[in-house]
């Protein structure tokens, strides 16, 4: 059977177009990396309608080639990751978003705090990703998959605390908000600003010199590597760890129902048969494989890593804060020297608040050794007595000496920044 020179075209084309599918689908990344920056990459034979959209659609380029910088502080619960999130915060050039994968969590597993499938983590990282990146480039829009209920004209009343975002509270977001009103508490943002316009969020991000984010739902630093590497971001992380002991006593008064066995422990001396000893082990797991991850320098970690111990921020926290600014190229300027000043000597009133960040942080580092028995500190000692030793907190051998403040519990260590 003869076939016309069209019908060849035809099935010649059909199968360029089927190999350049395949090659595409082949070599396509999650959060679709785009090549290094260049000019050349704008050209009429890409599809304006592709879901890289490198040229048209996206800032990506000129943010890159400012050298915005992208921070991500990566925390757990309870570890003094609301006090870190201030002093980006309170900078006058940073964009600061409190805790925005809190969506991603309560949408895609609603019924679980902590899922501990392995599929859910997958999916929750996947999205909390394709988050993280678009909220580094500014589109505050792409929340809007997460929020419920959907905003509407792209508002809403429902991001998760907002209050918490100083840039979500002044002008241009917050309209009613008067510019030299350095003071606006939490609770009253929401009350004076109404609803928010993520449309003037996005414009208020982008006028922002640097965007930080703060999340306690990313367990490990290897879990962020597509975002270290991706070459449109100059994402660096922020990894804060906190004595375990300190952590479980601290959640054991903030979170009562969740870690009411603990607290039966605690006040009975007897452990209960159905402790779920995990919400202390998994803790201790992620610091243990994050850490060593840091600590083992790898190269795609080069220049974009620093451990913090909360322990040494608190006791020193201007000086640690101005390392930190060191580290990532920030100048640090006087908004948050300030705050440093009028909130690391707060009184018992001034934190009341279970996520206020007022408070005498010295004497916060070790509140936790009046907080727990010795039976309970022995057996988390026991239990993730690797990271103890691996982030330098030293044991307790005796209940005298777990009460004696004049001994030292945190060894001198100096975590260099991997440059």
């Amino acid at each position: 059977m003869q076939c016309s020179w069209k019908a060849v075209l035809l099935l010649a084309l059909a199968s360029i177009a089927i190999q350049y599918t395949a090659i595409r689908t082949f070599t396509a990344k999650s959060f679709h990396s785009c090549p290094v920056p260049n000019p050349m990459n704008c050209s009429l034979s890409q599809d304006p309608d592709g879901a890289d959209r490198l040229c048209d659609e996206s800032p990506t380029f000129v943010y890159n080639l400012s050298r915005k910088t992208h921070v991500l502080i990566l925390a757990t619960t309870r570890s003094g990751s609301s006090f870190v999130g201030q002093l980006f915060n309170q900078h006058f050039d940073v964009f600061y978003l409190f805790e925005p994968l809190y969506h991603v969590q309560y949408t895609l597993i609603p019924k679980l705090t902590q899922s501990k499938s392995t599929t859910d983590r997958r999916v929750m990282l996947g999205a909390s990703r394709d988050l993280l990146r678009s909220l580094y480039d500014c589109d505050l829009y792409f929340l809007e998959n997460y929020i419920k209920p959907q905003p509407v004209n792209h508002t809403t009343d429902r991001l998760f605390r907002r209050g918490a975002s100083k840039a979500l509270c002044s002008p241009p977001v917050c309209e009613s908000q008067a510019a030299v009103d350095l003071h606006l508490e939490e609770g009253d943002c929401v009350k004076k600003c109404g609803t928010l316009n993520l449309t003037l969020a996005t414009e208020s991000c982008r006028e922002h010199g640097h965007v930080a984010i703060k999340t306690v739902r990313v367990p490990e630093v290897s879990d962020l590597r597509a975002l270290v590497e991706d070459p449109r971001l100059n994402l660096k992380v922020i990894q804060l760890v906190r004595d375990p002991r300190g952590i479980l006593a601290s959640r054991s008064e903030t979170f009562r129902d969740t870690y009411r066995l603990w607290r039966i422990w605690d006040g009975t001396g007897r452990k209960p048969y159905n402790l779920d000893v995990s919400q202390l082990t998994t803790v201790c797991e992620d610091f243990w494989n994050s850490v060593s991850t840091g600590l083992n320098r790898p190269p795609w970690l080069k220049g974009k890593y620093m451990l913090v111990r909360y322990e040494d921020l608190a006791r020193n926290p201007m000086k640690k804060t101005e390392e930190i600014y060191d580290f990532l190229g920030i100048p640090m300027d006087r908004n948050v020297e300030r705050w440093i000043q009028n909130n690391t000597r707060g009184d018992r009133s001034s934190s009341k608040h279970k996520y206020g960040t007022v408070r005498n942080s010295a004497a916060t580092a070790e509140k936790w050794r009046f907080r727990l028995s010795y039976e309970i500190v022995a057996f988390t000692q026991h239990a993730c007595h690797q990271v103890l030793a691996q982030l330098g907190y030293k044991t307790a051998s005796s209940e005298e000496e777990l009460k004696n403040l004049s001994i030292s519990l945190v060894e001198e260590r100096d975590f260099l920044p991997f440059s």
